[in-house]
């Protein structure tokens, strides 16, 4: 039956991305509200089909709101890097420098108002980064950022790239760290099973820790739903 499901989910999600997708690609044209109302279309499909075709959902431990902090995520599934746009309506996005150089998608990322992280570059790559970041803190919209660099097993707890404590400094924003299991459901590849994707809200770091108690503080917190 996961089979099935997860089959059929790839044949109604994906085709029914590149129309939504397409959208929200056309309507930045219109400015940035219409961009993030694009993005949180194509958010609000995939929690549709999650829910409806894989039989996932979300229960929230804590709240998440749009109040402006760097929310700080663990990183198991393709699942909560898209539900993230829906849980948020205001969201910026710290990801990859790669996904924001892609032809098409790069374009409609940068009008959202993403963040590029280049951890292999120079000086000019970081000097962006903080032009971006301070302009995300001047929107006033929260700041969502992954900080293991890339999808892990359930359980696994690797230690956390240095994009974290770079973007702390530079922003100067209370964090939020949300544990998650996704990765019981839905680990990497396309196969899922039916069930509930728990996020739990931690306790809010202050601004102008030192570095290393900010990152224990970050791992153990968004590691809190490990088995």
């Amino acid at each position: 039956m996961a089979v099935l499901r997860s089959l059929l989910f790839a044949l109604i999600f994906y085709p029914g991305s590149v129309i939504v997708v397409g959208l929200a690609w056309i309507m930045v044209a219109f400015g940035e509200r219409a961009t993030i109302r694009g993005a949180r279309n194509w958010a609000l499909w995939h929690r549709f089909c999650a829910r409806h075709i894989l039989g996932i959902s979300t229960h929230v431990i804590g709240t998440l709101d749009d109040r402006q902090a760097l929310y700080i995520f663990k990183h198991e599934s393709m699942y909560e890097t898209v539900e993230t746009l829906a849980l948020f309506r205001r969201p910026v996005v710290v990801m990859k420098q790669e996904l924001l150089d892609l032809f098409g998608w790069g374009h409609a990322a940068r009008a959202h108002g993403s963040i590029g992280v280049d951890r292999d570059a120079g000086a000019s790559a970081m000097r962006r980064m903080i032009v971006e970041a301070k302009r995300a803190k001047d929107s006033g919209r929260p700041i969502i950022l992954f900080p293991e660099g890339t999808r892990v097993p359930h359980g696994e707890q690797p230690p956390l790239r240095a994009g974290l404590a770079g973007l702390y400094k530079i922003l100067g924003l209370p964090v939020i760290p949300v544990a998650l299991d996704s990765g019981k459901v839905w680990p990497r590849g396309l196969m899922a099973t039916p069930g509930i994707v728990t996020m739990k809200v931690g306790a809010e770091i202050p601004a102008g820790l030192p570095r290393e108690e900010l990152e224990a503080r970050v791992h153990t917190a968004i590691n809190a739903l490990n088995d």
